[in-house]
């Protein structure tokens, strides 16, 4: 089945079976290997990505359901000239992540939650980052991340 979307920009088409879920095509047909299998079953949230600019656990979408749309994955969230997103240099700045096996899928849950929910306190940011799991870092610095993106997010210059 032949699946024309646009990644990171860029237009493809992926030639899959129809019951390729949209985790593997990003990693095996497009080889972009920052978007993570965790459980394959939504619990995660390593695999999280964009679609349409909406956060989505793409281990249980079917590549199909994603046909003529846009797909962002941690891979295209930087700036063209390498410049980290805010979001990424919140995790960095403030040590949320340690093994890291997460923190692609965090950062871009991050980016959703900051969007839909700005200004959202620590309390509303443990909730809404509830299908994300991180085993290492117990989540303190994650959410001080969070809390410092959603900032810069608005403010880009300015600093947390």
């Amino acid at each position: 089945m032949q699946v024309p979307f646009t990644v990171n920009g860029r237009a493809v088409t992926v030639d899959a079976p129809p019951n390729t879920f949209l985790v593997h095509a990003i990693r095996e047909h497009l080889h972009l290997t920052g978007t993570h299998v965790g459980c394959d079953t939504a619990q995660c949230g390593a695999c999280t990505v964009h679609v349409d600019g909406r956060a989505i656990k793409s281990c249980n979408v079917l590549v199909a359901q994603v046909a003529n749309k846009a797909i962002t994955t941690i891979e295209g969230i930087a700036e063209p000239d390498g410049t980290m997103h805010p979001m990424q240099a919140a995790f960095k700045e403030c040590h949320g992540l340690q093994c890291g096996y997460c923190t692609p899928g965090m950062v871009m849950s991050a980016i959703d939650l900051c969007q839909n929910h700005p200004g959202a306190d620590e309390t509303e940011i443990r909730e809404l980052l509830d299908g994300n799991m991180c085993r290492c870092t117990g989540y303190q610095n994650i959410v001080k991340a969070v809390q410092m993106g959603g900032r810069n997010m608005v403010a880009p210059a300015a600093t947390a």
